[in-house]
């Protein structure tokens, strides 16, 4: 089998259709934006929104479970199922526990008490 004018057919024919190809930008169809408008007029970003700087589940002394985010911002969300609704807890001045609407959280990353109950991850 003789393959190499094969190959060269086939590299040809390739480069015959690439050939075809516009030079230069491409043509712009529609060149409305419906946002345009809303981003000029925009206030700047003066602050990037509180990252998560850690998420962790928590088994309690009654085997029940939490699920806990803490944020860059001194606040963490607290919810009681994976998909459930989360409560937002925050800090005074940025120590002691996190606290909100009826439910708290204290101690490190690793060993919290939740509500009063002793929990690890």
């Amino acid at each position: 089998m003789n393959k190499p004018p094969l190959l060269a057919a086939a590299a040809s024919a390739a480069l015959f259709a690439l050939s075809a190809c516009q030079k230069g930008p491409p043509e712009m169809v529609n060149t409305y934006d419906p946002q345009a408008q809303a981003l000029q007029n925009a206030a700047p970003v003066t602050a990037p929104p509180p990252m998560i700087s850690a998420n962790k589940t928590y088994r309690c002394a009654d085997n029940s479970l939490y699920y806990v985010d803490f944020y860059t911002n001194n606040t963490a969300t607290i919810r009681t199922s994976r998909d459930g609704a989360a409560t937002q807890l925050s800090q005074t001045g940025g120590t002691g526990p996190f606290a909100g609407s009826g439910q708290s959280v204290s101690g490190n990353e690793s060993h919290v008490t939740i509500n009063g109950k002793s929990c690890h991850t």
